[in-house]
């Protein structure tokens, strides 16, 4: 007996990468029909809190900084191109932050992604069809709930948006000015009491500071949606583990970033071939004793007919993660919608994963990520 109808099965068959992917979808299979297992194309969705997402979101942490990913305001236009095709393509969460930016170009990131919405060529019914998720810094000069408040109203207005789908703390002061971290909660509280925020989330927070804001936003009748921390395989240590494991108990979403390990998970890179810039020097030490894992990814990649990037996300999101890969050009949004449509075995994972633990060296973890 057939399990769907021979349409559906036909594009089950073809890798997502191997469709069209300048049409809204090459495929939609009919809501009633069975599965084959829990495929993800990127229409279908998931929940953050009250918000339904794709399973994989983008990340536009380099769409403003020329230090470390070396904008240049003449990419503009490619960068319009990269989400016009994503938003066609069923991409509807786009992560970035007040922050994002160097120099004069502080809050670019923002600027633009406002403008690509403006600009995009299509249809847009409702604000749920594209979802902002901004994190707003913790500056030493954020000291009252109405200045965080504040940077959420300057985030709007270069986004020109009337609300925000996630607006998240950047990261925790627990580690080093406890007594603004109150402030910062507040804030959080204050802006969805507002309606300036559908939901709230928090980045770089660890399992105890997590049970800690979780309780106090439930006492104030604020949800705490989501929890986003560098999750890779690269950066799967008992702390990502316990945290993950922390947020399903209480029905946080878990949105990985760095889930290509800033590139190092991609296989385009090795010892004589380092990416320009600081990261150059993050390779320098840890690419060198990477050569099981990368070796295990392309085996992998090679056996599903993927590549080594579209492994390593599709490892986030068979961890119940949703990753948020930066894109900075077309082939990147194009090879990034490859890792949907399919899963990875069990065996496979399990060996991935036992591949990542017998590296000698890790990711080095965000200096703000607090336990």
């Amino acid at each position: 007996m057939a399990l769907l109808p021979a349409a559906g099965a036909a594009a089950l068959a073809t890798p997502f990468a191997a469709q069209p992917c300048g049409l809204r979808r090459a495929y939609a299979p009919p809501a009633a029909a069975l599965r084959l297992g829990p495929l993800f194309w990127p229409w279908e969705k998931v929940k953050i809190g009250p918000l339904s997402v794709s399973p994989m979101g983008f990340g536009t942490w380099a769409w403003g900084n020329q230090l470390l990913w070396g904008y240049q305001e003449s990419m503009d236009n490619e960068l319009q191109d990269c989400f016009n095709l994503a938003l066609r393509n069923g991409i509807n969460l786009f992560d970035t932050a007040d922050s994002y930016g160097t120099g004069r170009l502080n809050g670019q990131s923002e600027r633009l992604l406002g403008k690509f919405i403006l600009e995009f060529e299509g249809t847009i019914k409702s604000p749920d069809d594209v979802i902002i998720a901004t994190k707003f810094a913790a500056y030493p000069w954020r000291l009252t709930s109405g200045q965080f408040v504040s940077a959420c109203k300057s985030s709007l207005e270069r986004l020109q948006l009337d609300r925000l789908g996630i607006g998240q703390l950047h990261w925790s002061t627990a580690n080093y000015a406890p007594l603004q971290e109150r402030a910062l909660w507040d804030g959080l509280v204050e802006m969805y009491e507002k309606g300036l925020v559908s939901a709230v989330g928090v980045s770089n927070y660890g399992p105890k500071q997590l049970l800690k804001i979780h309780s106090y936003l439930a006492s104030k009748g604020v949800p705490l949606s989501s929890a986003q921390v560098q999750f890779s395989l690269l950066s799967m240590g008992e702390d990502q583990m316990e945290l993950k494991t922390v947020c399903d108990s209480l029905g946080i979403r878990l949105i990985s970033y760095s889930p290509l390990g800033l590139g190092m998970l991609t296989g385009k890179y090795d010892a004589s071939n380092l990416p320009k810039g600081p990261r150059s020097v993050l390779f320098r030490q840890i690419l060198p004793g990477l050569e099981s894992l990368l070796s295990c990814l392309r085996r992998t990649a090679e056996k599903k007919g993927k590549t080594m990037s579209q492994v390593a996300i599709n490892w986030c999101i068979c961890k119940g993660t949703i990753p948020i890969p930066g894109v900075k050009t077309v082939r990147h949004v194009e090879e990034n919608l490859g890792a949907l449509g399919w899963r990875l075995s069990s065996a496979e994972i399990a060996e991935l994963e036992s591949a990542a633990m017998a590296a000698p060296k890790k990711m080095v973890q965000n200096v703000f990520q607090t336990a």
